[in-house]
């Protein structure tokens, strides 16, 4: 570009940094592309906000746009002679773009915006607040187009204060204005006490989120529990089915065997009398004709003569006459085997049946109320059956633990338990490993005197109060269990029982439903007591666990397995034997 030519900045709209396009002038001074500036100050129409994008002066009405023709005639003699917009510089603010206050002539983009002094900054034009001691106090942010905002439009002062009635923002003055006696406080105060809301809500949010995130994994684990239950119950089926097949296969044969081996011995045993009569038939035969031919001899003297030479008949070797039995034979055969396949097939019939039960009531956890009603049989509550472990860390350190954590029992030996926070050390208690999930069902054998428990993780671990005490708390519901009488607590209410006492109890929890029932267990299980409440924390948080009353009580929770389907398959297998 040769020295003499007019600078290319000189003919550029600020706001699309190109050359302009049907300039217009505004009252200040500047120039920009019509369109540019109009939408520029379409944007600001609500709040009749019509300054310049350049040195911000501001225009009260606003101003009429009319095409600076002698403008417009400049730009498009020299687009003629080769002049071009310069090329864009990022460090200059466009439409889009938070512009410096401080800047003349063409604005640099705002690194930061100042709350105190409600103007936004270059880094040149900033350095002074981080240089100039007063200025260093002042509120730094981001970039911000709504400084204008923090302005009370009525008395043009900053808004610092926070009008709580009509929960707004005011400036000083209105609060001694038009909001006199109202709550108010400073913006800081409001704001810190809103900070606090908003992370309580957010801490909430989150411990949903956790929630949530946890249930998905829960039932993630569900789906591929259910996958590979189903993959290896059909192929253990499979393998069952296949050694039956071959059980009756070999049984089969061996039958088939055993029958042709007891043809050919009595085949072979009757062929062999029945040769010796056809040699004894012969050799009469030859007897009786010479006899015959002696009965026709006329000489009565030769008659005599040969009569007594003629051997005597040999004595036969079996019996005048042969005992045939009817016709049975083997039928009697045919005939066990038919009772055989009846027998079969009345096993099989009902073995079905109870597969056919087993598979269609297979249960996962999503099940809720609405899934089904609360069991009945001991079969059906076994459907819900989980594991039960006692939690060391929690064990009062009286309580002694066997059987793999699943007995435990109140000692005068205290235990080496090492030191942790969830240690019940004043009464004797102690509470499950696992958190109870969904629709759970358990079993509890108890002697002497016991609380069988449900209870809130966070239940107090000290003291002698009633808040850490099975039953008498809003975090615990117990069966108190002895051997007179059942009586059921929570919230230290108290309900007596009547009726029998038996020494192994069935519990249920059907977390969503909100329902715990407790039962005396038996194949049609009795109901001693249920209650129906709203559990306020989550499923991971409630644990079982007992109370152990009195010295060398125990309590033990049972292994439960489905074992109706396993042991008709093992009956159908001995028949076959």
């Amino acid at each position: 570009m040769e020295q003499n030519q007019p600078d290319q900045e000189t003919f550029s709209c600020s706001i699309c940094l190109d050359l302009l396009k049907d300039p217009v002038t505004i009252p200040c001074g500047h120039s920009y592309c019509m369109n540019c500036i109009k939408s520029f100050w379409d944007e600001g129409e609500q709040k009749k906000n019509y300054h310049c994008p350049q040195c911000r002066e501001r225009f009260t009405p606003r101003p009429v746009l009319k095409k600076s023709t002698m403008l417009a005639a400049i730009v498009d003699q020299l687009k003629k002679t080769g002049l071009q917009a310069a090329p864009a510089d990022h460090r200059y603010a466009g439409h889009e773009d938070v512009a410096c206050d401080f800047c003349t002539g063409r604005k640099l983009k705002a690194i930061k915006s100042c709350l105190i002094c409600l103007a936004s900054y270059c880094e040149k034009h900033l350095q002074p607040h981080y240089d100039v001691a007063p200025l260093k106090k002042h509120k730094l942010v981001e970039p911000s187009k709504n400084l204008q905002e923090n302005i009370c439009s009525k008395h043009d002062e900053v808004m610092k204060m926070f009008c709580r009635t009509d929960q707004k923002c005011i400036c000083y003055l209105c609060s001694v204005d038009e909001h006199k006696g109202h709550n108010t406080v400073s913006a800081a105060a409001e704001r810190t006490e809103r900070q606090r809301e908003l992370e309580e809500r957010r801490g909430n949010i989150q411990q949903r989120i956790q929630d949530r995130e946890k249930d998905v994994k829960l039932l993630q684990q569900e789906v591929e529990a259910i996958n590979h239950s189903a993959d290896k119950t059909v192929e253990d089926s499979e393998k069952i089915f296949t050694e039956l097949i071959r059980l009756l296969q070999k049984r089969s044969s061996d039958v088939k065997q055993q029958i042709r081996s007891q043809q050919e011995t009595e085949v072979s045993r009757v062929k062999d009398v029945q040769e010796k009569l056809e040699q004894e038939i012969t050799e009469l035969k030859r007897k009786d004709a010479e006899l015959e031919q002696l009965s026709h001899t006329e000489d009565h003297n030769q008659f005599l003569l040969n009569y007594p030479s003629l051997p005597a008949l040999s004595e036969s070797t079996h019996s005048s006459s042969i005992n045939i039995r009817p016709l049975r034979h083997f039928e009697d055969v045919t005939a066990a085997v038919s009772e055989l396949r009846e027998k079969l097939q009345d096993v099989l019939r009902d073995s079905w049946t109870n597969i056919s039960l087993m598979v269609t009531e297979v249960d996962v956890l999503l099940s809720g109320p609405e899934s089904g009603p609360e069991p009945t049989t001991r079969a059906g509550f076994l459907r819900y059956s989980c594991k039960i472990t006692m939690d060391p860390n929690t064990a009062h350190r009286c309580l002694e633990l066997s059987e793999g954590n699943r007995k435990v029992t109140y000692t005068d030996q205290r235990q080496s338990y090492p030191s942790h926070p969830d240690r019940f050390t004043q009464f004797t208690r102690i509470l499950s490993k696992e958190s109870l999930t969904g629709r759970c069902y358990w079993e509890v054998e108890w002697s002497g005197k016991v609380y069988v428990a449900v209870a809130y993780k966070n239940i107090s671990r000290a003291g002698s109060h009633n808040e850490c005490l099975f039953g008498r708390n809003d975090k615990s519901w117990a069966l108190e269990c002895q051997s007179t009488s059942f009586e059921f607590g929570h919230n230290n209410i108290w309900t007596s029982i009547s009726g029998p006492v038996s020494s192994r109890v069935g519990v249920y929890l059907n977390h969503e439903a909100g329902f715990l029932s407790f039962y005396r267990v038996s194949e049609s299980m009795t109901l001693i007591h249920r209650v129906q409440t709203t559990f306020t924390q989550p499923l991971h948080l409630v644990h079982a666990g007992v109370w152990i009353f009195n010295y060398r009580n125990s309590a033990k929770f049972c292994k439960l397995k489905k074992k109706m389907l396993r042991n008709k398959m093992l009956g159908f297998s001995l028949l076959l034997f």
